[in-house]
């Protein structure tokens, strides 16, 4: 049916209505990013499960799809994600974190250069911002390497004497950072962001529930 219909051939009624329907399932479809991942997932699984010659579930769970509302949530699932192979214990600094976006800013910083598939730091925030994370590089590389330091077990403590200009910019506490930093995806459900932002994203939707509310207010206030 596509097919005629894409050669201009008439449709019948009957062949109408299934194509209309088709057309609205693609359309839903493309633009569902839990299709895509759904897709995209099984396809890695059936490869990789082929590769090693077995056969069961591949990957640990669901993608999450969280709305991230200022730049405070946006820094901190940032680093969160940057962190997973120290904290995995997969990787020691996040120079030798293999497949993350910490991992090729600093390769390409090390030349002078911008990584082409990744969105540029703009720097401190002002009123023409050109497109860009509202964070200096420089700032976010530091403050990724002294929160891993943090994390390390022979490293047990806590930050002192420490200024981190992206923290008292998003007005994080260190001991805030940290939490948000090792438990993001355990801490929050949904949207994040101050809570501010958060009201303002609920009442844009029409909701009355504010979940998240509390540890926003705890975390990101």
């Amino acid at each position: 049916m596509t097919k005629k219909y894409l050669q201009g051939e008439k449709l019948s009624k009957s062949e109408l209505i299934f194509f209309n329907q088709t057309v609205e399932q693609y359309r839903e479809r493309l633009s569902s990013i839990s299709w895509f991942m759904r897709l995209l997932n099984e396809d890695i699984a059936r490869r990789a499960n082929k590769e090693d010659n077995c056969t069961g579930r591949f990957w640990e769970g669901r993608f999450k799809s969280q709305a991230l509302l200022d730049e405070a949530a946006l820094a901190a699932c940032m680093a969160y994600v940057d962190l997973n192979p120290i904290r995995a214990k997969i990787a020691n600094t996040p120079e030798e974190s293999i497949h993350t976006s910490v991992q090729k800013r600093i390769e390409s910083a090390t030349t002078g250069k911008q990584p082409k598939k990744l969105l540029r730091f703009a720097g401190m925030p002002r009123q023409r911002m050109p497109k860009g994370l509202p964070f200096e590089l420089k700032s976010y590389l530091e403050l990724v390497e002294l929160t891993g330091r943090v994390m390390r077990e022979d490293k047990r403590g806590y930050i002192e004497n420490t200024s981190l200009p992206l923290l008292e910019r998003v007005n994080i506490s260190p001991e805030n950072w940290l939490k948000l930093t090792t438990q993001f995806t355990r801490v929050f459900h949904g949207a994040v962001g101050r809570p501010s932002s958060h009201e303002s994203y609920c009442d844009n939707l029409g909701r009355k529930r504010r979940a998240n509310m509390s540890n926003c207010e705890k975390l990101l206030a």
